[in-house]
């Protein structure tokens, strides 16, 4: 009977602690008015995905009297802030924008981090393989090679204003490299910066 009694008034207690937070909704990505955070939300993702993206298409680097895409790879992207960043979802939205833009074709065997899609490479291990019918395995010589490589730098930077406020600066870098010559041909660096409580975290 003690035990009934406990475990009914555990249960009540977490139903009424549950029941005075805030209440939980879905985020409208496109028409967000939620605050603002410290930190890096997916606003800041977009917004210097976008940016960097239009510079790079604005730009003369991809209209070189040449009418086929490029091929590009994305390298190495540090993140040298105090968030855990994937940057990985940093750059699949640049890599969806370059796309999009008609102007290039991303590669999925070659990476900073190693190919994209393990598959490429295992693909080709079925060969002469009696298990499998060679005509539909990959031949060799097939893989198209990157021409471009994107690289770059995720930086933060925190600055107190007063007693009570802080500034949080985020630099986003991003450097497009040709892998044939090594020039660089066209870089870019978004600034998203953040003033708040100094007791706000920013990671």
């Amino acid at each position: 009977m003690i035990r009934t009694i406990l475990l009914t008034t555990i249960v009540t207690a977490v139903a009424f602690v549950g029941g005075c937070g805030p209440r939980t909704e879905n985020i409208d990505v496109h028409h967000d008015t939620g605050p603002a955070v410290m930190g890096l939300d997916y606003r800041d993702f977009d917004q210097a995905a976008a940016d960097m993206v239009e510079s790079l298409v604005r730009s003369s680097a991809l209209k070189r009297d040449r009418t086929e895409p490029y091929v590009v790879t994305t390298g190495r992207i540090v993140n040298d802030t105090m968030q855990r960043i994937d940057t990985d979802q940093l750059m699949a939205k640049v890599e969806q924008e370059m796309m999009n833009s008609g102007q290039v074709v991303m590669t999925s065997a070659v990476g900073g981090d190693g190919p994209q899609d393990e598959m490429i490479y295992q693909a080709r291990e079925l060969r002469y393989s009696d298990e499998f019918d060679q005509a539909n395995v990959p031949e060799k010589g097939q893989i198209v090679a990157p021409e471009l490589s994107i690289s770059g730098k995720i930086i933060q930077r925190n600055v107190r204003i007063d007693r009570n406020r802080q500034q949080v600066e985020y630099y986003f870098q991003l450097y497009l490299t040709d892998l044939n010559s090594g020039l660089r041909f066209w870089q870019n660096e978004t600034f998203i910066g953040k003033r708040g409580s100094s007791r706000s975290v920013a990671w």
